[in-house]
């Protein structure tokens, strides 16, 4: 007969042996629950990683009607930073006016605000979550997050849009569509369109309950597209859905659904297979495939097409519907590059009722009767943006100046407008903070009318200097210039002709350098698209988009005074025998004439911060100055009322020498006070 072995104490050493088992068991178990509950609690609690406000205070709704014509002044302004999450290419910002609110989605989350004031109201923001769409329907507001780093982890989460109440959340919920370029997600009659991993099936979900209230099939072989700008677009009664159909022949469709019903409502074979980008007004539906720009009725009937590859340049074409016309900008196949139209077509019948040729409007809106449409340039000379005011029977326009600039280069949000309540929001990319940028939101109300022409913010042509008379021949002398030849140009704002010229161009000797190719002529005004007019000689530090300047052929640190410093060396990097080397062409342009200080203050900030680099001038003598671009080709800066640009080909440091001169010009119109900066 035989027995267990018996341990000190006669214990069977089998009965240890499972204590230690059970004990090791109990070991791993707590360690799991315990990773289970700091995940929980700790790395997914809300109560570090949420920043969530909400409110009670009432708002008012605001009347469809936007400010009456004239200027335009600041009424209250946000920048949004721009947020880069670990998704590439969801880096934008996007608005939307309703409910006498002004709703703000970007990455960061989502921002409320009183749209009369600009006032917070509510908002929301997840840390390590990054918003990768959102949807508004009714009185609900929903966002959709990813986790940065985990596509997988996805969290919709739904507020009411007044309040900012949270009112449910839903993982693993996947939108049909996130647009790139809005960040909208299609919504409408109280339902969110999602759909499931494959993207082969449409699924409505409640945006009152988030549970799922009918399931679509997508035609055989076809699937939504994974991204694209704007390859969905949706209102409260019709969502627009780009398909990827494959087959025989691959192709793109257009799929339209009633989001209550969940049913089909037409379905649109496109020109192309990529994804297109889609828009919807109220009863049009906007889609440009890369092949041409397409119009669709309620119906779904083709009632106006633009051909062309390039139809709508690098984004959606702008299009605005009232009083039963369609509204278009476009460029029409075979124009010339920068040509742009605008045309009224009625709606269903596809009648063209006038069309013109406009300047390239980045963005339109409608409101009280009156189509707003943003121009990135009021002039291809001057500094702001400015604002057109179309009527829509017959397209004839009204211009005002915007405090704003537009750089159509920029990365990031595109430009935007809405009107409502008298007022008209306007929203840019800018380049401030710098690496990364923002978008900047700014509400524009009526300003007062001044003396002078609205055109020109309210200021007399009288005041307008000429551009040529802002650097004297001790000036040209002091900066061994004085052979350079003068070339004025005047320009346009609107229906107003500036009686002087508003840009100088000063052009060596041909034994010296190079002249202008194409110098720009008296009439010329330039292009109005943001993008700087003309061509520069060779070695300029040629401007980019609304100023900024590029590389020149010799970089180098900005200047001192004119001809200032000894053996020619510059004032601020002493670098030697820069006066002594040929001095190319340059150009002195007067941007803008403030109606006060202030206003022009405020432009000058908005041109440099749409610049990628733009470091601070404090002695070039002006009250306010900026060096723009990687060289030190480009100088901007502001003496009371007047924003002038100097720019210079070559040498380095010249610019600030004559921009120096400029200032003091300025400060000394009637030629008295203090001598002009000179050689030491």
């Amino acid at each position: 007969m035989g027995g267990g072995r018996q341990r000190p104490g006669g214990r069977p050493e089998s009965v240890g042996g499972v204590r230690v088992a059970l004990g090791l068991i109990s070991g791993v178990v707590a360690i799991a629950l315990v990773a289970v509950l700091v995940d929980r609690f700790v790395l997914g609690a809300e109560w570090w990683q949420v920043r969530h406000t909400v409110t009670a205070e009432p708002v008012t709704p605001q009347r469809e009607v936007g400010p009456p014509p004239g200027p335009l002044t600041v009424s209250w302004e946000r920048t949004t930073h721009i947020h880069h999450g670990s998704v590439a290419g969801y880096d934008g910002v996007a608005y939307a006016v309703g409910l006498g609110q002004v709703v703000t989605a970007s990455g960061r989350g989502l921002e409320v605000r009183d749209a009369r004031t600009g006032a917070e109201r509510w908002s929301y923001r997840r840390s390590g979550w990054t918003l990768l769409g959102w949807a508004s329907t009714r009185s609900r507001l929903l966002g959709y997050f990813e986790r940065d780093g985990d596509r997988g982890a996805r969290l919709v989460i739904a507020f009411d849009a007044l309040s900012g109440g949270l009112l449910w959340r839903r993982e693993g919920l996947r939108p049909a569509a996130v647009p790139r370029a809005t960040l909208r997600w299609p919504a409408g009659s109280g339902v969110l369109l999602a759909t499931d991993d494959d993207r082969r099936t449409l699924i409505g979900v409640s945006a009152a309950t988030g549970n799922r209230v009918w399931r679509l099939p997508l035609p055989k072989r076809c699937r939504l597209f994974e991204g694209g700008a704007r390859p969905s677009a949706g209102r409260e009664d019709l969502a627009a859905l780009a398909l990827d159909c494959g087959g025989e022949e691959r192709h793109s469709r257009l799929l339209a659904v009633e989001p209550g019903a969940g049913e089909v409502a037409w379905e649109r074979r496109l020109g192309s297979a990529e994804s297109p980008e889609v828009s919807m007004l109220d009863g049009v539906t906007l889609v440009s495939d890369g092949t041409a720009l397409r119009a669709f009725d309620e119906d779904g009937e083709q009632f106006g097409v633009w051909r062309g590859d390039d139809v709508c340049g690098d984004a959606m074409c702008p299009g605005v519907l009232l009083q039963g016309r369609l509204l278009v900008v476009y460029h029409p196949d075979g124009a010339k590059r920068g040509e742009t139209r605008m045309e009224a077509v009625r709606v269903p019948s596809g009648k063209v009722e006038w069309g013109r040729e406009v300047p390239a409007y980045a963005a339109l809106a409608q409101a009280g009767g009156r189509v707003f449409a943003l121009r990135p340039r009021l002039s291809g000379r001057l500094l702001p943006a400015g604002v057109d005011i179309v009527d829509p029977a017959d397209g004839d326009a009204t211009t005002a100046p915007a405090p704003l600039s537009v750089n159509l280069d920029l990365p990031g949000p595109q430009p935007w407008l809405a009107a409502a309540g008298g007022l008209l929001y306007a929203a840019v990319p800018q380049a401030a903070p710098r690496p990364d940028g923002s978008a900047r939101l700014v509400a524009l109300r009526g300003g007062l009318a001044g003396d002078g022409p609205a055109e020109l913010g309210g200021v007399p042509v009288d005041d307008w200097p000429d551009a040529c008379s802002l650097l004297k021949k001790a000036d040209l002398a002091a900066a061994r210039v004085e052979r350079h030849t003068a070339e004025p140009s005047r320009a346009s704002a609107g229906t107003v002709r500036l009686p002087r010229p508003v840009t100088c161009r000063y052009e060596p000797p041909e034994d010296e350098g190079p002249a202008e190719d194409d110098p720009a002529g008296e009439e010329d005004d330039g292009p109005e698209d943001g993008r700087e007019p003309g061509r520069r000689s060779a070695g300029a530090a040629s401007p980019g988009p609304d100023g900024s300047a590029s590389p020149s052929a010799e970089p180098g640190a900005s200047g001192g005074p004119a001809g200032g410093g000894k053996d020619g060396k510059d004032g601020r990097d002493g670098e030697k025998g820069a006066v002594e080397r040929t001095v190319g062409g340059f150009t002195v342009s007067v941007r803008w004439v403030g109606r006060t200080e202030h206003v022009a203050s405020e432009l000058l900030d908005a041109l440099q911060a749409t610049q990628a680099k733009a470091r601070r001038r404090r002695d070039i003598g002006a009250d306010e100055a900026y060096e723009i671009g990687p060289a030190a080709g480009m100088i901007a800066l502001r003496v009371g009322r007047y924003v002038v640009v100097v720019e210079a080909d070559r040498p380095p440091g010249v610019a600030a020498r004559l921009a120096r001169s400029v200032a003091y010009r300025l400060h000394h119109p009637s030629g008295h006070g203090p001598s002009p900066p000179g050689p030491s």
